[in-house]
């Protein structure tokens, strides 16, 4: 069995889900299994359609109510960030998934809808063989400590701060 490793895409930069993504269709090119759980989103994103197209090899589950979370949590998104982080635990020691993605859990941390003891116990009982990518701004040092790579995207220049919305197909 070949070893698997923990990634961690961070920083404030575009491009973390993205780079995710990309890896879940590298995964599926390869005929891997991906377990890809969106913490806080609840939307129906473009890549969401597209993941669907790849639903022999890709399990994509959301565990938000949807849009941002400004301010205190509510009790419920604190629940389903719990219940979606025991499912993703259940689904990678099921060993059925090759990779397992937890799309903004660094941000879901930060926002203390689950601890950083949460996921350190999430990635100590990560099977040997399975590749674990962890996303979101502002990954916590412990979890940063914890992981083989990390990529922290940094933002130079964005097009965002001239006012050009989130655009259908490029950032949603």
């Amino acid at each position: 069995m070949t070893k698997g490793y923990i990634q961690v895409y961070t920083g404030g930069g575009k491009g973390k889900t993205t780079a995710a993504l990309g890896l879940a269709l590298r995964a599926a090119g390869a005929d891997l299994q991906v377990y890809f759980a969106q913490f806080i989103k609840g939307s129906l994103y473009s890549e969401i359609k597209a993941l669907k197209a790849l639903a022999g090899h890709v399990t994509l589950r959301q565990y938000g109510r949807g849009g941002y979370i400004r301010g205190t949590p509510h009790e419920e998104d604190i629940r389903l960030a719990r219940a979606g982080l025991t499912e993703a635990r259940e689904m990678m020691r099921s060993g059925r998934f090759d990779i397992v993605i937890l799309d903004e859990v660094n941000v879901a941390v930060r926002l203390g809808l689950l601890t950083v003891k949460e996921m350190l116990d999430f990635i100590d009982a990560k099977p040997v063989g399975i590749e674990l990518v962890l996303t979101g701004r502002d990954a916590d040092p412990e979890i940063v400590e914890r992981a083989d790579l990390v990529t922290e995207m940094r933002e130079i220049k964005h097009y965002f701060t001239n006012g050009v919305a989130a655009r259908r197909g490029i950032e949603q």
